[in-house]
C-alpha cells in the first residue's frame, strides 16, 4: 500500500511529467507572454487545436495552468508566475549539463553572416542603458503580447509587419530588440533585417517574461 510519503512525490511528479513535452514548453512559453486561447496557442506552438487542447489539459492537471470560457473560446493563463522562473531553471540545468543544448541553441541563433556575429545585452546591461537613456526598445511580439505588458517605453514592431514600420523607427539612437524568451528568434531575425538596412541595433538576451520576473519595471 503506497505510503504517504510515496503518494506526495507522485503528486510531485505529477508536474515533471506535464513539463516532459517539447510542445507543453512551447504552450507555457507563450502564456508567459499573456493568456491566449486555444487557437492562438495552437498556432504559437505549431500544433492543430485538438492536439493543443490535449496538451494544455495535462498543464491543468498539473495545476501549471486554469482556463476560463469566454463565449464559445477557453481562455488559458499560467497559474503563478513562478512558473516562468521553473521553466528559467529547467533552462539553466540543460544547458549547464547538456551539451545537445548548447549545440542546438549555436545552430539556433547561427547568423547569416557568420563573421558578424550577433551579440545580446544581458539583463544587466540593458537595465542600465535604459536607465540612462541610451537606447531604444523593440517588442517584435504580436500586438496582442504587448498589449498585455512590455518592457518600458518599448515600440511594439511585430517581426511580421516590419517593412511595413520601418518608418516608426529612429536613426539616430542604438536599437535593442526582444522577444518572447531567450530561445525566440523573432529578435535574432529582426536584428539582422534592420542592421542589413543600416539600423545599430542588437537584442536582448531573454524576454519580456524573464525581465518581469527579474522584478524590473514593465508598462
Amino acid at each position: 500500500m503506497p505510503t504517504p510519503r510515496s503518494q506526495l512525490f507522485e503528486t510531485l511528479a505529477q508536474v515533471g511529467r506535464a513539463l516532459g513535452n517539447g510542445h507543453r514548453l512551447e504552450l507555457l512559453e507563450r502564456l508567459a507572454q499573456a493568456e491566449a486561447s486555444v487557437e492562438v496557442l495552437a498556432t504559437a506552438a505549431e500544433l492543430s487545436i485538438a492536439n493543443a487542447s490535449q496538451h494544455l489539459q495535462h498543464l491543468r492537471r498539473a495545476g501549471l495552468v486554469t482556463a476560463r470560457r469566454e463565449g464559445r473560446q477557453m481562455i488559458y493563463r499560467l497559474t503563478d508566475e513562478r512558473i516562468v522562473q521553473l521553466l528559467n531553471l529547467l533552462r539553466d540545468v540543460a544547458q549547464s549539463n547538456l551539451a545537445e543544448v548548447e549545440r542546438l541553441v549555436g545552430r539556433l541563433f547561427t547568423p547569416a553572416d557568420e563573421d558578424q556575429p550577433l551579440e545580446a545585452k544581458s539583463t544587466q546591461e540593458l537595465w542600465a542603458d535604459l536607465q540612462a537613456g541610451r537606447v531604444q526598445l523593440l517588442d517584435v511580439r504580436s500586438e496582442d503580447e504587448f498589449q498585455a505588458g512590455h518592457l518600458p517605453s518599448a515600440l511594439n514592431l511585430p517581426a511580421d509587419q516590419l517593412d511595413q514600420l520601418l518608418d516608426r523607427l529612429p536613426r539616430d539612437q542604438p536599437l535593442v530588440a526582444y522577444c518572447r524568451g531567450p530561445y525566440c528568434v523573432l529578435s535574432h531575425q529582426v536584428v539582422e533585417r534592420l542592421r542589413s538596412l543600416g539600423f545599430q541595433v542588437t537584442r536582448y538576451e531573454e524576454g519580456y517574461p524573464e525581465w518581469k520576473a527579474a522584478g524590473l519595471p514593465v508598462d
